[in-house]
């Protein structure tokens, strides 16, 4: 399967060690298999960074059985709860060498934020992340899964 990595870089070789921190999924390498989504993620690292375009690498994903991977496919009622927790610094994450599910992209953030604020129960949170259309992402959280599931196959470059 390909994937997709948005950044301002090439990225041949993948790491955990330039992750940023309280993301949704916790400290990783993260993909999608949305090449429009990389490419908005791209945009806004280049423009972050004074860069006039941005990189998309692509890679060939190949699952095995033999790494830990937590797939949360349509379950909202625990993606909702993960992700508020790995966004206040718990480290539940460390748990599983690949997490997959849903992406918490600005629409979805502001569902998580009143959610975790309690202004709005589970219930009406997840009603309102239905609404929106989201997109999926993988969290490589090993450096081992990495190295036997990622292979580099190219890399485009996008104008901002």
């Amino acid at each position: 399967m390909i994937v997709y990595h948005g950044s301002d870089l090439i990225i041949e070789n993948p790491d955990i060690i330039h992750s940023m921190k309280r993301l949704d999924f916790g400290s990783g390498f993260y993909v999608t298999s949305v090449q429009t989504q990389a490419e908005r993620w791209a945009k806004r690292k280049a423009r972050l960074h004074g860069k006039d375009k941005g990189i998309i690498s692509v890679y060939e994903y190949t699952e095995t059985a033999r790494f830990n991977v937590y797939d949360f496919g349509d379950d909202l009622e625990s993606w909702i709860d993960f992700v508020c927790s790995c966004r206040d610094g718990e480290m539940i994450y460390k748990n599983y060498d690949v997490i997959k599910g849903k992406v918490a992209n600005d629409k979805v953030f502001r569902v998580v934020d009143m959610y975790k604020r309690n202004i709005w129960d589970k219930e009406r949170a997840i009603k309102e992340i239905r609404v929106y259309q989201t997109y999926d992402q993988t969290a490589f959280i090993t450096q081992y899964a990495i190295d036997v599931m990622l292979s580099f196959k190219g890399h485009i470059e996008v104008a901002l």
